[in-house]
């Protein structure tokens, strides 16, 4: 099967390229959503899941959703309105404007003519999968696909250091405040990490929207957030398959533990560790595309 290039158009006036996966027909679709900094055009994986799901007449839409790559600049186009350039990326995503991002994706599967449409989110597409059924719980998708949600804001927490994790958030709320949320941290272009001042404060902010799965404070008994722990994940209703590689290097060495724990706020949906596979699922795509396709 070889895939369309398509657009997707959001409301907010951008226009995100993406990959069309499809059979004149089908009427079961899934929207893949990618993981922080990541893109859909440089991998062959794409390609391995699509002719899998084809196999169970589900059509695969793969786009570069507004946090791809690390930054890149897009034409705002809104009607009536100038078109205005800003810079976008993982550089300076904020988590909950993938709303926008999945209900573009979900008006163009409806002008293709399908029915029953699928979320299936990787990494920080876990956590963005939350973020939507939180926001838009009344929702058209059927069921979601959760793979590898990451502790980004325990990570960065963990990493900084408690003192320079504070003084970071203190500062980008600052500059977020004075209108310089779009500036580089200067101090994180120093560890090769590129995040403007709203960006850092979306992921690192325990309070904040992009902390869906906090092991590290659920782990190590640390209170970085006054917010229920797992909050958004628990309140999922809908059917959901959450799957961990076995060897994920951002689940604080203990898979078994990560899932155990997420097993605990949600009990009712579905759950699975790929034994040997790492965050990306290397070298067990094909397995994942498998397990995907047949939960669906």
């Amino acid at each position: 099967m070889q895939p369309e290039f398509v657009t997707i158009s959001t409301a907010d006036g951008l226009t995100l390229p993406g990959l069309w996966y499809s059979k004149n027909g089908f009427k079961k679709a899934a929207i893949w959503l990618h993981g922080m900094g990541s893109s859909v055009f440089y991998s062959s994986k794409y390609q391995v899941i699509a002719e899998e799901l084809e196999k169970k007449g589900i059509a695969l839409l793969a786009f570069n959703n507004r946090g791809a790559m690390s930054y890149f600049h897009l034409d705002v186009i809104k009607k009536g309105e100038e078109p205005t350039r800003k810079t976008f990326g993982m550089s300076h995503e904020i988590i909950k404007e993938c709303i926008e991002d999945i209900e573009g994706a979900i008006a163009f599967l409806k002008e293709q003519g399908c029915e029953e449409l699928y979320l299936i989110g990787h990494s920080t597409g876990a956590n963005k999968i939350c973020v939507y059924d939180h926001y838009r719980p009344e929702n058209p998708i059927s069921k979601y696909v959760l793979l590898g949600g990451g502790d980004d804001t325990g990570m960065y927490y963990y990493e900084l250091g408690e003192e320079k994790h504070a003084q970071l958030l203190k500062k980008a709320k600052q500059k977020i405040g004075d209108g310089q949320g779009e500036m580089f941290i200067p101090e994180l272009l120093e560890q090769n990490s590129i995040y403007s001042y709203q960006a850092f404060y979306d992921i690192a902010n325990p309070d904040g929207d992009y902390n869906m799965f906090p092991f590290y404070e659920e782990m190590n008994s640390v209170k970085l957030s006054s917010k229920p722990l797992f909050g958004y994940f628990a309140a999922i209703k809908k059917p959901s398959f959450v799957i961990y590689g076995g060897n994920d290097e951002y689940a604080w060495g203990d898979v078994p533990r990560a899932v155990n724990i997420l097993k605990k706020y949600n009990p009712k949906r579905d759950y699975s560790i790929i034994e040997n596979a790492d965050h990306g699922f290397s070298g067990h795509i094909e397995e994942l595309a498998k397990d995907i396709t047949d939960w669906l």
